[in-house]
């Protein structure tokens, strides 16, 4: 019971101040990139309901010409009535809270893996297993599916989950085997596990147009991985901490 008191609040802990520094770092970095983007996205969707009307019925119509126009306008209805919050503090305390609620999600696999070495782990100890969770969860399914901005057309929904799961498992699995079994067999295992989902390819659009400017989405991706960066690495420190002062 009190192995799980310390995870738990160790977690708690960690996870709330982590969540509260990431936020405040995205009201600077990725925050600002997402409003410029939802303009382009607005704009392009205005454009593309005022000419609705004089390209009802284009010469080259086909079937699936239509589908994909019913689609769009389906999708635009559906996004024009749904409840979002509104832009100030109502979006960022909802950011925060979804950025802390990750955060001690996340906090709760790292003190639980803490609990499992059956000996205290250091602050530069817990910066390692940050990385770990880093490369795992931020660079290599970034790798296949970078991070888009809104107003970015991507892949069916389902096959990215899929991909990027699958991708992280292999990740992590594959790390596991290079640092806890340090044979041949497991560095070639681990290694076959890491590169087998890029192998694969992630799944992507055969064609796309977007408004959004490309140097805008390469900043975004820049910026997410950054503020993940800080994430992890923060995350492996400060849950390392806590975990070894509550178990004590």
């Amino acid at each position: 019971m009190s192995v799980f008191r310390s995870i738990v609040f160790s977690a708690v802990v960690s996870g709330f101040l982590v969540g509260a520094a990431v936020t405040a770092a995205q009201l600077f970095s990725t925050v600002p990139l997402i409003l410029k983007a939802e303009t382009y996205e607005r704009g392009s969707t205005d454009a593309a309901a005022k000419s609705a009307p004089a390209t009802s019925a284009p010469a080259t119509s086909t079937p699936a010409a239509h589908e994909h126009a019913d689609h769009q306008h389906a999708d635009h209805d559906h996004g024009s009535n749904a409840w979002e919050p509104k832009d100030g503090w109502q979006r960022n305390a909802f950011t925060a809270a979804a950025n802390i609620l990750t955060a001690i999600g996340f906090a709760l696999l790292l003190s639980g893996l803490y609990a499992l070495r059956g000996h205290p782990v250091s602050w530069h100890e817990g910066v390692l297993w940050g990385l770990g969770g880093f490369a795992v969860f931020t660079v290599a399914p970034g790798l296949g599916l970078p991070p888009e901005p809104p107003g970015v057309p991507a892949a069916a929904l389902d096959a990215r989950q899929i991909w990027w799961i699958a991708t992280a498992a292999a990740t992590a699995a594959g790390l596991g085997f290079f640092v806890f079994k340090r044979t041949v067999w497991a560095a070639v295992l681990g290694f076959c596990l890491i590169v087998s989902p890029h192998l694969i390819g992630a799944p992507q659009l055969a064609a796309r147009h977007t408004d959004v400017p490309e140097a805008l989405s390469h900043q975004f991706a820049v910026a997410v991985t950054l503020t993940s960066f800080l994430f992890w690495v923060l995350l492996g420190s400060l849950t390392s901490v806590a975990y070894r002062r509550f178990s004590a």
